[in-house]
């Protein structure tokens, strides 16, 4: 169940990066509320997401703060992208036809 829940958060990122580039915090927060996940959990994902060229990172100025470190997906993150949300969408349908009485 962990890997699973894993693999939802890292598809939660893309999806959210596939409507636009977002800040690390935004992602967590957005994501903790949907899931029961920490910021323990998100940022090593968006790490090895970097790592594995599926999303890249640049820093922009925030308002009257430091810069921040900004999460972008990648040609090849939305890639992956679509692939796992069509996997997604099939898994939910069958198991929804499952659970049905």
């Amino acid at each position: 169940m962990v890997q699973n829940k894993r693999s939802l958060v890292e598809l939660c990122i893309l999806a959210l990066l596939h409507k636009e580039p977002q800040y690390g915090y935004d992602l967590s927060t957005t994501i903790a509320n949907l899931i029961n996940v920490s910021d323990g959990t998100i940022y090593p994902i968006l790490r090895k997401l970097k790592v594995e060229g599926i999303v890249t990172t640049f820093l922009a100025e925030g308002q009257g703060g430091p810069p921040r470190k900004y999460y972008q997906i990648t040609k090849m993150g939305e890639e992956q992208y679509q692939f796992e949300k069509k996997n997604w969408q099939m898994l939910f349908h069958n198991v929804g036809q499952l659970m049905e009485d």
